[in-house]
């Protein structure tokens, strides 16, 4: 008696390609493992006995596989449609059983996976009929009905733990080669295929250039349904010199672009406890925690940060994190429209390095690397010769401002008077002892035609309007995120140095030079604002402190005032180093959500704002930013964010969401000019107003 073996079933219907699957993804395990492949086609006895052949499979093939033991099984003689001779497969480490039927409803229990290979009706039609010839075109449709029956009374497809689309040009194997050690039950036995992602290597190549950023994004990934551009904007205000701050221009120096193209790409979304990866034409339904999943794909250094590169970013995972991943990190459990987190792996990338005006081409070793680096090297001397700034802009697919028959028309979660309302009820909780500060929001919402506002041109004006260190525009497939956000929410650098910078405390820009200083003046001096930020900078200090070595936080900055195009900001600096060999993702998930953006004390201000809000935030007030390689993180948080998300039907979700900290002396009427003032960038660039009531 061998040990049980993984048992991996590849389901579908006749002419998915299953057979030539099965016999694919053996020969790749077969490299670090013993496998076995059952074929369900030598079990059925006859045209009408797919039923029949389940059950034989499931008892005297599946039943001793799961113990260890041989199977010994009675074939099908299909020139005599009689039994035929007795057959023993093996068990081994793997075992791989192919054929319909192959994951029914009473094999799962033994099944360690299932995969659904899935190809279009035609296609199925002539693969089967080419493969088996004449004998099968008289029970096509006979068979076809069986098949028919089974899958209206067992839902195997949605059941599957992978799903492909089996295009048989031999890229399926490979694909879910990648996916399936994102499976619990398999990761233990594929761990030479886990450990080869950690032998990665990483070409980086220095371009003394500096492109046009739009007109590069737009060459490299204009046509690319999922790509990220985090994009440090204000670069150009960003200057340091004699008696000026460094940290605006360290947050502003790198700007990195990227898709999930190319031979390591990969692209997951996750929702109320499932994640699912794609690759290629495969996808993988992992359940669990996203921080947890997290934790399998990052946090340990995957590849060497080359000597003379100045960045942090080593190619990886770049997406945006919901609110509502609070559900894992002490917070209750909402649903929210969009995604809860959305990320692409990048195998190659671009990052712009402002300070020095280079290049950098990013790209791990793989049979497309060339290519894609000879192509991105022309994208690069294009974008670096045409024309800059705006018209650089307009060259790139679009223009500085927003073309559509007329504005949109937002709508408020809130009115006025409930919003004010919601803020005498904060204080109430405050004044109970429940909380010292309640970062109270709402949602702005708007329904549009979708061909009547371009994700990317409105990128564009928003990015030209307000520059932004943390700027980011986000296209995964139907969503798309155009940020303009200030604020870092938590920086890892590769050696450990953790940085978080909240912002608490706002003021409006003037256009009178003397009334722009005295609104920052005013902000200077405000207590209130002080108090606030204070607040959340010691909530910072112990949300850092879980997984920071002792006595290593400290407060570098303390309510330092930053100017942006729209607004004045109070900013304070936190900095800690993490422990040696402590769990990065966990560090992430200890500080998630941004405290700036909850109040303090954090989890029972978040039970606070669930019921004073009465709805998700969605994307608002998450993460964007990247979870390097090289192990390093810096994220944003997710606000001055427009979040575009494509319903299909022909209409497209416009959310904004606004809000401010609460404390026991707020002023009503100042708190709700607040919010206006931060929606005012987004809004007066779409050519919108805020509404009121």
């Amino acid at each position: 008696m061998s040990p049980a073996p993984v048992i991996i079933a590849i389901d579908g219907r006749s002419g998915a390609g299953k057979t030539t699957l099965g016999v694919e993804l053996a020969a790749l395990l077969r490299a670090h493992h013993k496998v076995s492949l059952f074929h369900l086609e030598d079990i059925y006895p006859g045209w009408d006995g797919l039923a029949a052949g389940v059950e034989r499979y499931v008892s005297t093939v599946l039943t001793p596989l799961s113990r260890g033991e041989a199977a010994t099984w009675t074939s099908w003689d299909w020139a005599n449609h009689y039994d035929g001779d007795a057959r023993v497969t093996l068990p081994a480490e793997i075992v791989i059983v192919e054929g319909v039927g192959a994951a029914s409803e009473a094999a799962r229990p033994f099944l360690s996976a299932v995969i659904w290979a899935e190809s279009p009706d035609d296609v199925r039609r002539t693969r089967a009929l080419d493969r088996d010839g004449d004998t099968y075109t008289p029970f096509w449709d006979q068979w076809a009905a069986q098949e028919e029956e089974w899958l209206d009374r067992d839902d195997v497809p949605g059941r599957a733990d992978l799903r492909v689309n089996n295009l048989a040009d031999g890229s399926a194997p490979v694909d879910l080669l990648r996916l399936l050690p994102y499976l619990p039950a398999l990761a233990p036995v594929l761990a030479p295929e886990l450990s080869a992602r950690r032998g990665l290597r990483l070409h980086a190549e220095r371009l003394d250039l500096a492109p046009d950023a739009p007109a590069l994004f737009h060459s490299l990934y204009g046509s690319s349904p999922n790509a990220v551009w985090l994009d440090s904007s204000n670069h150009r205000d960003a200057t340091e010199g004699p008696g000026q701050d460094r940290t605006p221009a360290e947050r502003s120096r790198f700007s990195i672009m990227a898709d999930d193209a190319g031979t390591f790409g990969q692209f997951v979304t996750h929702r109320a406890g499932v994640s699912l990866v794609s690759a290629g034409s495969s996808m993988v339904k992992v359940p669990g925690p996203f921080f947890r999943w997290l934790n399998t794909v990052w946090g340990r250094r995957a590849v060497r940060t080359p000597e003379d590169y100045p960045g942090q970013f080593t190619l990886g995972w770049l997406g945006c994190l919901g609110y509502e991943l609070k559900r894992e990190t002490g917070g209750s459990d909402l649903a929210a429209p969009t995604p809860d987190a959305a990320l692409i792996f990048a195998g190659r990338a671009v990052v712009l390095d402002h300070a020095e005006r280079t290049a950098w081409l990013l790209a791990l070793e793989a049979p497309d690397a060339g290519e894609w680096l000879a192509r991105a090297r022309t994208a690069v001397h294009a974008a670096a010769s045409g024309p800059a700034g705006a018209v650089g802009a307009a060259a790139a697919g679009g223009s500085t401002g927003v073309v559509r028959p007329g504005p949109p028309a937002f709508r408020s979660r809130d009115t006025g008077a409930l919003y004010r309302a919601k803020i005498a009820a904060a204080q109430h909780e405050i004044a109970q002892g429940n909380t010292y500060e309640v970062c109270l929001t709402t949602t702005l919402e708007a329904r549009i035609p979708a061909d009547t506002l371009d994700p990317w041109t409105t990128y564009l004006a928003l990015r030209r309007r307000n520059p932004a260190p943390f700027a980011s525009y986000l296209r995964l497939g139907g969503l798309a995120v155009a940020s303009t956000s200030p604020e870092r929410f938590l920086k890892i650098a590769s050696d450990g140095g953790m940085r978080a910078e909240p912002i608490k405390g706002t003021r409006r820009r003037a256009a009178d030079p003397q009334e722009d200083s005295q609104l920052r003046a005013d902000l200077a001096a405000s207590l209130k604002d002080r108090a606030e930020n204070i607040m959340i900078v010691d909530l910072l200090r112990n949300d850092l402190s879980h997984f920071a070595v002792p006595g290593s936080v400290t407060v570098s900055r303390l309510c330092a005032i930053e100017s942006y195009a729209t607004v004045h900001q109070m900013v304070s600096t936190i900095d800690a180093r993490l422990l040696p060999g402590a769990p990065r993702a966990e560090a992430v998930a200890a500080c998630f959500p941004a405290g700036s953006m909850t109040g303090a004390p954090k989890i029972s201000t978040m039970a606070i704002l669930d019921r004073l809000e009465a709805g998700p935030r969605g994307l608002y007030s998450g993460a964007i930013g990247y979870f390097s390689l090289n192990s390093a993180t810096d994220l944003a948080v997710a606000i001055r964010t427009l979040v575009i998300d494509a319903r299909g039907g022909g209409a497209a979700d416009l959310t904004l969401g606004v809000g401010g900290a609460i404390t026991s002396d707020s002023v009503a009427e100042e708190e709700y000019e607040e919010i206006r003032t931060k929606a005012f960038g987004v809004l007066s660039t779409l050519g919108a107003e805020f509404p009121d009531d």
